[in-house]
């Protein structure tokens, strides 16, 4: 399929091919879906913690005598029953992550690019170049309309253009190995420069299932 590419100027800069087993794709939700829950799932700190009855301060004295109380039998006050003993079987740290096979996550970067294709959302420029001032860089995406982006370039980013980048609000910037489905599915406009669409059909082209 082609694709006009334009400068940041908005000038035209010809056309590029892109291939049709990486931005072609019919996309699937289920992928997606499984692809985005497991990079969420694999984020998520999972520090959550609560203290046991082992780690609660209280005395381990017995609190009252076995028996003649017309109560209940109690040994300590860190028990969970009473107010402020401790919690049983409460969260403690661990991994959220979960196991995805490589095949499903490259189809998972697939589908999202060719979401973003056929959603007329797929951007594709000449090159990340900037003069490295922030205000003429945001003048450049106002006039182009782009709000909530995410630009992935080649290997690296060009140094001037991250450092403009940085802080514009609604634009985030990339190199082509950091692309990843749940930061493209999430921003309304997928900026690639010549040089990020090269990379990623090289990462992506070849082999794999459809």
């Amino acid at each position: 399929m082609k694709l006009d590419v334009i400068k940041l100027d908005g000038s035209s800069a010809g056309a590029v091919d892109l291939g049709e087993d990486v931005f072609g794709l019919e996309p699937r939700a289920d992928i997606l879906h499984r692809v985005v829950r497991w990079q969420r799932n694999k984020a998520q700190a999972g520090t959550h913690k609560v203290k046991t009855r082992s780690e609660v301060s209280y005395s381990t004295k017995k609190i009252y005598r076995q028996k003649g109380t017309g109560g209940a039998r109690h040994g300590a006050r860190s028990a969970p029953i009473f107010r402020k003993g401790g919690i049983y079987k409460g969260p403690t740290p661990r991994s959220h992550a979960h196991e995805l096979p490589k095949k499903v996550r490259q189809l998972g970067l697939k589908h999202a690019l060719s979401a973003k294709a056929q959603a007329g959302s797929l951007v594709v420029i000449e090159d990340a170049a900037s003069d490295g001032k922030t205000k003429t860089l945001a003048r450049q995406i106002r006039d182009l309309g782009w709000k909530r982006a995410l630009l992935i370039d080649g290997s690296e980013v060009n140094a001037d253009f991250a450092k403009a980048a940085r802080n514009i609000e609604g634009l985030d910037v990339l190199p082509s190995v950091g692309a990843n489905v749940y930061d493209i599915l999430k921003r309304d406009t997928l900026v690639l420069t010549k040089a990020g669409v090269e990379a990623l059909e090289a990462r992506l082209g070849k082999g794999g299932v459809k």
